[in-house]
């Protein structure tokens, strides 16, 4: 199953992963799959995304590490830093300048799974915590002007799993979606007047992969968040950058249903 597609910057091309490994697709004919060569680094999951010149894509390995590949393959570097056995890193944005990664940080303390989201220069070095408290945040995403961090957190639910949207600064956090629905991964667009999002049905726990009324949503400005598309899916869906370069389309991956 191919998952979580991320749109090159030059428009030309997305890239997905599938049992591991990392895939380009044209889309001049969307027929032909090119493998990506990793370059060594262990299988990935699908928390991949593109620098914003297109000549690296960040990835995600089942190791718990980040590492830097060519996005036309070859030599890899390892990025991130070694934190303990049992700590995890989950990628999900890059700034626009291409410095900076945003992941999420996933470690246990006192058997509590703990996920916050952090900062790693792109070229390697110290690791900065956003955010620090035991609320599940995920899908950790720069905005375009790079000076905000979006993500998903269930820091305002008195329910378990009822994640909503927020961004911060890094010194304010502000919530942007307020209703029953559990909604992840925000995606701020390129030009900046609009978030696309998934949302799981009331009661979800969690990113499932396989659910039925998944939501691709749309957040703008001025508006209430907007339904643009029902589908079977959930993990994989939509939980990297994914917009097009010029804002006005952006790629999911819907699952076939049995």
């Amino acid at each position: 199953m191919f998952e979580a597609p991320n749109w090159s910057p030059d428009g030309d091309w997305l890239v997905v992963n599938g049992d591991g490994r990392l895939f380009r697709i044209p889309l001049a004919d969307g027929t032909e799959l090119e493998e990506i060569d990793l370059g060594g680094v262990p299988a990935i999951n699908n928390d991949h995304v593109l620098s914003p010149d297109g000549s690296t894509v960040y990835v995600s390995a089942d190791d718990g590490h980040l590492y830097a590949v060519p996005a036309a393959g070859g030599s890899s570097r390892r990025v991130s830093n070694d934190r303990g056995a049992g700590f995890h890193h989950y990628l999900h944005g890059v700034s626009p300048d291409g410095s900076t990664l945003a992941y999420i940080g996933l470690e246990h303390r006192d058997a509590t799974r703990i996920a916050n989201v952090w900062t790693i220069p792109a070229a390697g070095g110290a690791d900065v915590q956003i955010t620090d408290d035991e609320h599940a945040d995920d899908g950790s995403e720069y905005g375009p002007d790079g000076k905000w961090i979006y993500f998903n957190s269930e820091r305002e639910s008195t329910e378990p799993g009822h994640a909503q949207l927020f961004r911060t600064s890094g010194e304010v956090v502000e919530q942007l979606t307020f209703d029953e629905r559990v909604n992840w991964f925000p995606h701020p667009s390129p030009n900046g007047s609009m978030i696309a999002y998934v949302s799981f049905p009331p009661g979800t726990l969690g990113h499932p992969a396989d659910v039925d009324d998944v939501r691709l949503r749309l957040l703008t400005s001025d508006d209430e968040p907007r339904d643009l598309v029902t589908l079977f899916g959930g993990q994989g869906t939509m939980n990297v950058p994914s917009w097009s370069p010029n804002s006005t389309h952006f790629a999911y991956v819907a699952y076939p249903t049995h």
